[in-house]
């Protein structure tokens, strides 16, 4: 029997994809908002591709703050789009 992989929905493109795939966007309880690369911090989290064009449309439609439920940080975002560009910030 195979063992089923996490699918999650990117908040950008509104595709099903594997959630390893994906980068976590994290609230936490104290109200921060940060990048989750492990997948285990504390707090509502949401999933965004590795894509550019899928951060544009998270910023234009501000779906990550209403998934949220605060408004995400400038350098949050880009601290997003350094790490689809390959510079780890």
């Amino acid at each position: 029997m195979q063992k089923k992989i996490p699918q999650r929905q990117c908040m950008g493109c509104r595709e099903r994809k594997n959630k390893r795939d994906m980068i976590r966007v994290v609230r936490q309880t104290d109200g921060t908002v940060s990048l989750d690369f492990s997948g285990k911090l504390n707090g509502r989290g949401a999933y965004v591709c590795p894509d550019a064009e899928c951060l544009k449309k998270c910023r234009k439609t501000r779906s990550l703050d209403r998934c949220l439920e605060v408004t995400i940080p400038e350098e949050v975002y880009e601290r997003l789009t350094r790490e689809m560009e390959g510079g780890n910030g």
